[in-house]
């Protein structure tokens, strides 16, 4: 939808190797239901595929009065803010756009680290569950645009801004075909040498040459 609206979307890419490089071991759970397990190299590894809205600025569907021109149909990731959807995220109001006030106002959303609010709890559950049920077709789009190269999380994301006439018609055709085929292998971009020969020591494969079609966004110095 928001790519038929005329807006662009930007794939991220991140995985963690079977052995658990790159993978806190109480993040196990959550990080595998919503991966799909692929080759790379000699061993396995889970990716995560996120197709994310980007958006440089306040968001396309504002009004000038900075309300939104398609509430009734907004997109999950916007009925749940400012909530996070990873679980072993901590909600942090100082990273949040809200204004001051919004945070003194309304029902209470979380009470003791805990989540409170019903409704809020529901739409969560309900983008984890797109998450896993969405994971292969994901990888289907990916390999038929070409996007075979991860980063390991932890370290950072690959990031995609494919054409977006192109990755809608994919889109449709990945939804007509059945989603069993294998697909081909997958590639880490790391962020240094010393990450590199963890990975490669674990059996994965290791890109030679960083593509021209993706961005490589470190999260080594956050």
């Amino acid at each position: 939808m928001w790519a038929a609206d005329g807006g662009q979307v930007i794939v991220l890419v991140e995985a963690f190797l079977g052995n658990g490089l790159g993978l806190p071991a109480q993040q196990r759970e959550h990080a595998e239901r919503r991966s799909v397990v692929v080759r790379s190299g000699a061993t396995d590894a889970h990716v995560a595929i996120t197709f994310a809205a980007y958006n440089v600025g306040p968001c396309r569907n504002l009004d000038e009065d900075k309300l939104c021109r398609i509430y009734e149909r907004r997109p999950l990731v916007c009925r749940i803010y400012p909530a996070e959807i990873n679980p072993h995220i901590p909600l942090n109001p100082a990273a949040k756009d809200c204004p001051p006030e919004s945070w003194v106002q309304g029902s209470q959303l979380i009470v003791g680290g805990e989540l409170v609010d019903q409704e809020l709890i529901e739409l969560i559950q309900r983008s984890r569950q797109a998450d896993r049920d969405d994971i292969r077709i994901k990888d289907a789009i990916c390999a038929m645009l070409g996007i075979r190269t991860t980063a390991l999380k932890g370290d950072g994301f690959t990031a995609y801004l494919p054409n977006m006439a192109v990755f809608a018609s994919v889109i449709d055709q990945v939804q007509t075909q059945p989603q069993n085929e294998a697909h081909s292998e997958w590639l880490f971009h790391v962020s240094g040498d010393d990450i590199a020969g963890q990975v490669m020591a674990a059996g994965a494969q290791v890109v030679s040459e960083p593509a021209q079609t993706y961005a490589f966004i470190s999260l080594r110095a956050a």
